[in-house]
């Protein structure tokens, strides 16, 4: 029996570390961002329908993402209109990655908006990474292009941390030391292989 862990949690809390983890401990991770990177880099899959709905916002390196995040950021209907294009296709990858790794004691499916747009129902477990408010503002600020208002308004996309971590059956604590969250992964790991046996 394959567990299906879906990982997620709000901009800045640590997912891409997490995730990291995982795959260290031999857990094949899908990781949604990446793949819709690719659809959207040089020669990407998704590139020309992009630029009919806002022409300029791509190129030779493919697209602007800072770009296309201002076109779209604030406008629920743009970005209405472009999940509609790309989850389609994050769909038919996420399907893909499962069937090649059937079998195994368990999967991930990294995805930052798992708990917004529906995709905990394609999961058995919810783990979601989780820091103070404050360790995530300061994380992000970091971040080249970031501001407090462009911060504001993705946080408006997504659910508070707290009602993220109520629907988790598990949270990984990412605002202490990388050896405490090590060990929440490894406890994870542990527990889908004990899983697995019965």
């Amino acid at each position: 029996m394959t567990v299906v862990l879906g990982l997620t949690g709000s901009i800045g809390m640590g997912k891409s570390t997490v995730s990291a983890m995982f795959r260290r401990m031999g857990v094949p991770v899908f990781d949604a961002d990446a793949v819709v990177r690719a659809m959207q880099g040089p020669g990407g899959l998704l590139l020309a329908a992009i630029e009919a709905l806002h022409p300029g916002v791509t190129g030779p390196a493919g697209v602007d993402r800072a770009a296309l995040a201002a076109a779209v950021l604030g406008d629920r209907a743009a970005l209405g209109r472009l999940e509609r294009l790309i989850h389609p296709q994050v769909d038919r990858a996420r399907r893909c990655f499962l069937g090649r790794h059937r079998g195994r004691r368990l999967v991930v499916l990294d995805v930052p908006l798992l708990l917004e747009k529906g995709g905990w129902r394609h999961v058995d477990r919810i783990a979601v990474v989780s820091a103070a408010a404050w360790q995530q503002r300061a994380r992000v600020l970091t971040r080249p292009g970031m501001t407090p208002a462009r911060l504001s308004r993705v946080r408006a996309l997504q659910l508070p941390d707290a009602a993220k971590r109520a629907r988790a059956d598990v949270v990984i604590p990412t605002g202490g030391t990388r050896h405490r969250t090590r060990a929440a992964v490894a406890r994870i790991v542990a527990c889908a292989a004990a899983v697995a046996r019965r």
